[in-house]
Order: C-alpha cells, then structure tokens, then sequence
C-alpha cells in the first residue's frame, strides 16, 4: 500500500477543546472524543507494521488550565489506560511512558505503572504515552542525570545525551503529525525531531480519520528525506 513507512511516529492531537466548543458540547467531551479517535488511529496503525509511535496526551506546559479541567483529563486518560492496555497486550503492543510521571496524581500514575508492567515484554509497537512531557523538560531533566552521574565533559556528544533522554533507545521521530492547523512544535520532542518530516492538518484531532492518516503516510512516503550531508 505505500512505498515507504515511517519507524517512528509522533503526534501532537489539537483541537479537542475547539472540537466540543464548536458543537456546544462541555471540554471534557472533545477530550473524551480525542481518546475515543486514538484508539481508532492505533488501530489502524498496528498493521501496519509501525515499530515505535509517541502520543502526546499532556503537555508540562498545560498546568495553567483550570482545575476542573485538569482533573477530567486525568480521570479520562486513568480510564483510557484501564480500558485500553489488555487491547495493548492482545495486539503485542509495549507501553512506555515518557515524562514527570511523579507529579501526576496517584491513581493515574498507579494506572500507567500497571499498564507499562502488563506488557513490558511485548516485542510489538513501542508506543510511548508523553503525559506531562515537554521537551524542554526532558532536556533539562536529562541534564540534571549527566551531573549526577559525573559524566565526563570529553565523554559528552549526541550519543551520551540522548542514553540520557527519556526516550532512550528510541529511534528518532520520522514522521510528526500534527492537526487542527497549528503549525509549531510548542515544545515536543525538540531533540527527536531535529529531521522529522512533518504533516499539519487541519482536521481538528476527534476528526482525524483514517482517510486523513493515509494521506499523512503518503506525504511521507512521497517524501526525498535528507539529514544535513545530503
């Protein structure tokens, strides 16, 4: 079906709160649709054949949102997770989660341990859940390892920072989509994308269908990729 797939995919889903605002519908139910419409995308991606994916579901940057809907995130994705990680083990798929996963509130962070235990030896897609994630972050958490470790400076290059990420043994992100027509990264995995190809589309996230998924991986296949010497 396409002549060449990404390794790695990431992707920022926008557009849940404009979603519900533009059917009248309370904020946690836009939320509720961009969980309903991830499991849909994993669906049709698993297949595929796609090793690694990173799905960013909460932004550190995302604090100063009100308290109401701060809490029905967290209860929404504690639910996804519950509901969705058997799914996950069934289809050999292998949970990470990357970010400050100690600043979350318990049950939520109790439901990621479960769900990264229960398929820790899958050999399937690594699919790696960003919740309070962002790259600046990382890098400064990563950092914070280096010192502690009392790395050497000569022994400092790319290599060395990245074992220190959170995604270490990762590949770098190939493909980055992002949708409801922003056009930044807004802090998301600044080290891994440094050579992505990127694909903005302006479907709102609960409206990314598969007809739109395609149509992103055969933008990338479609695509001559070069990585600074070419």
């Amino acid at each position: 079906m396409y002549d060449r797939l990404p390794e790695h995919i990431g992707i920022i889903p926008d557009g849940n709160r404009r979603w519900a605002k533009e059917k009248g519908l309370p904020r946690y139910m836009g939320h509720q649709a961009g969980a309903d419409r991830m499991h849909q995308v994993l669906e049709a991606l698993i297949p595929l054949g796609i090793t690694h994916m990173t799905l960013w579901g909460f932004s550190a940057d995302n604090w100063k949102r009100e308290e109401e809907e701060l809490n029905s995130i967290f209860e929404l994705l504690e639910l996804w997770i519950k509901k969705d990680a058997p799914w996950l083990h069934d289809n050999n798929v292998r949970l990470r989660h990357i970010g400050r996963i100690d600043e979350l509130p318990q049950g939520l962070k109790a439901a990621i341990k479960s769900a990264v235990g229960m398929t820790g030896e899958n050999t399937g897609m690594v699919l790696n859940l960003a919740f309070n994630y962002s790259g600046r972050t990382e890098i400064v958490d990563a950092m914070k390892r280096i010192i502690k470790d009392k790395v050497p400076v000569g022994d400092l290059d790319e290599v060395k920072v990245s074992q220190y990420l959170d995604t270490d043994g990762l590949p770098d992100v190939d493909l980055l989509i992002r949708t409801a027509g922003e056009l930044r990264l807004s802090n998301f995995m600044l080290w891994q994308t440094a050579y992505s190809e990127y694909f903005f589309s302006e479907l709102l996230w609960p409206d990314f269908d598969e007809k739109e998924l395609k149509k992103a991986l055969n933008s990338y296949a479609e695509r001559s990729r070069r990585f600074g010497g070419d």
